[in-house]
């Protein structure tokens, strides 16, 4: 199967990164990597929360059977190989010699006890594994997965899919993931046991967790880190300040306005570059009556109307101009050009607030309406700055938004499917892990089915059975070239007919570091600890 390309670019860029990195002589001194990220890592156990962020970080000691390597194509890791016996049956072939952290083998046993697992309650990341696939044990290190359909992109998000141990989580009573609202943490949200680089020292949610290096890793890391030191640092000036300073080695993100500091700085810079991830406002559109509203007894969210008025009240060029400083491109599609071939081909809606005025008229609500809009501080690129000017934006036509901008954890837990996506209008930012369309079609588009996870990340509960029927058909279809053809038509339906949701723009990544830390930058925004090298 042909995966999706990255820019030639990009690609150089890592050439060139390797070529420049230090030598990895053995040095006395331990090399400690200090990081900071604007939110917190509130769990250590990968399965609660569906969150890049989250799932990169807690890779350095969770594995998959495949990983990316920084070009982000497809590589074994926990499977030294795999066959697709028929369209319905892929056997993996297992590493042999594999320990986890505490000293259990790694086998077969493990594999499918993860299956279940994530497959299993409180696991946000249930759509990683078909709901009706079948895992089979050949061997101790050989499974076969037995689908009910095809899938030829069944692994392509494997790389944040951790496999567990079976008999530690079966002593620490972690055969389930908890769900992220959860208000105890649980045994495997607070101590993690993986194959992985990275061995977990200590976790204390919103204030620091420590790895330090596995030195039983079957690979050989690209970098040369020992320990890792990580601090939610929320204050945009405290994080640069800090990086400034030299007190930690690596941040993300450089607010806007501070870039030119930063690369002032002679000890620091920015690495700048395009991210995958779509920037994108949401819509309850499936309560018969809209919640935090003050309209009773009905829902304006479901009248396409109304969702289209408040489509073109938004101007997304003004929003990157003045708040993303030209830094993000603006999109018509739920993906990044690209991941699809064909995005060329839509436009969005022309901004235009008399036109938005009329459509609400029309839809009944001449003098606009109230409504909450649930946004993170903590998480995207100027995210809190993004819903102020929306909620400027849509004042201008009579709609009056009250803004509710909280950090990551609050949000997410109560806009997943553990707090009832409650929303009536939300901002939310999606990176598809398959790195192509059909991932975002089944968590962010598709009609929510609970049993399965499909559209589990579709929180305005969105649902067009013929959208989903064709990113159906699209995944029954080999070729990238004619999928894209289907994924099309099934973004004109949702996208254009339904206006489903407002997408906004990919942001671009700034990441700060010291010029002595040198990090490899993929444009999904993965933070892979194992490939830093410090001088």
């Amino acid at each position: 199967m042909k995966l999706p390309s990255v820019k030639s670019s990009f690609l150089a860029a890592i050439a060139v990164a390797a070529f420049l990195a230090p030598s990895l002589a053995p040095s006395a001194e331990p090399k400690i990597l200090h990081f900071a990220f604007q939110g917190e890592l509130k769990s250590v156990d990968p399965y609660q929360i569906n969150e890049s962020f989250s799932l990169t970080v807690n890779g350095a000691v969770y594995e998959g059977l495949i990983r990316r390597g920084p070009d982000l194509r497809i590589e074994p890791a926990l499977a030294t190989s795999w066959e697709v016996l028929d369209p319905l049956h892929w056997r993996f072939h297992l590493r042999k010699g594999v320990k986890f952290h505490e000293g259990q083998d790694f086998t077969a046993d493990d594999v499918i006890f993860s299956v279940n697992r994530v497959k299993g309650p409180g696991s946000d990341l249930k759509g990683v594994v078909p709901a009706d696939a079948e895992v089979v044990k050949v061997d101790d290190y050989t499974v076969d997965f037995i689908l009910k359909t095809p899938n030829p992109l069944l692994i392509n998000q494997w790389d944040t899919w951790g496999i567990f141990s079976k008999s530690w989580s079966e002593a620490h009573g972690a055969t389930e993931a908890t769900a992220m609202n959860a208000t105890t943490p649980p045994y495997a949200g607070l101590h993690a046991n993986g194959t992985g680089p990275f061995i977990l020292v200590s976790h204390e949610p919103g204030v620091k967790t420590v790895w330090k290096r596995n030195p039983n890793w079957w690979d050989k890391p690209i970098g040369n880190i020992d320990e890792v030191v990580f601090t939610p640092i929320p204050n945009a000036a405290t994080r640069v300040a800090a990086l400034l300073s030299g007190e930690i080695d690596w941040m993300d993100p450089v607010p806007l306005n501070d870039q030119a500091r930063v690369n002032a700085n002679p000890g620091t810079e920015v690495l700048a570059g395009p991210e995958v991830r779509t920037i994108f406002l949401g819509m309850d559109q499936t309560r018969d009556e809209l919640g935090h509203s003050n309209v009773k007894g009905k829902n304006p969210f479901k009248d396409v109307r109304v969702r289209k008025a408040f489509y073109q009240a938004i101007d997304e060029d003004a929003i990157n101009k003045k708040v993303m400083r030209g830094q993000a491109t603006p999109t018509a599609v739920m993906i990044a050009p690209s991941l699809f071939s064909l995005s060329k081909d839509f436009h969005r809606f022309p901004f235009d607030p008399e036109a938005s005025k009329k459509l609400l008229a029309e839809a009944g609500y001449p003098d606009g309406f109230e409504v909450q809009l649930d946004c993170p501080n903590d998480r995207y690129v100027n995210d809190e700055q993004i819903c102020q000017a929306v909620v400027g934006m849509l004042a201008r036509v009579g709609v009056k938004v009250d803004l509710n901008a909280e950090p990551k954890s609050k949000f997410f837990a109560a806009i997943s499917a553990a707090g009832g996506y409650d929303s009536s209008f939300y901002l939310l930012g999606w990176t598809p892990s398959t790195l192509e369309s059909f991932n975002v079609f089944q968590y962010i588009m598709g009609c929510r089915d609970p049993k399965t996870n499909w559209g589990g990340n579709n929180v305005g509960g969105y649902c067009n059975p013929k959208v989903d029927a064709l990113a159906r058909k699209a995944l029954d279809e080999p070729d990238e070239e004619k999928r894209d053809e289907i994924f099309a038509e099934a973004w004109r339906i949702s996208l254009v007919d339904d206006v489903s949701y407002i997408p906004l723009h990919q942001q671009a990544l700034a990441w700060g570091v010291s010029k002595t830390t040198h990090v490899i930058q993929p444009p999904n925004n993965s933070y892979r600890f194992a490939w830093v090298t410090k001088d």
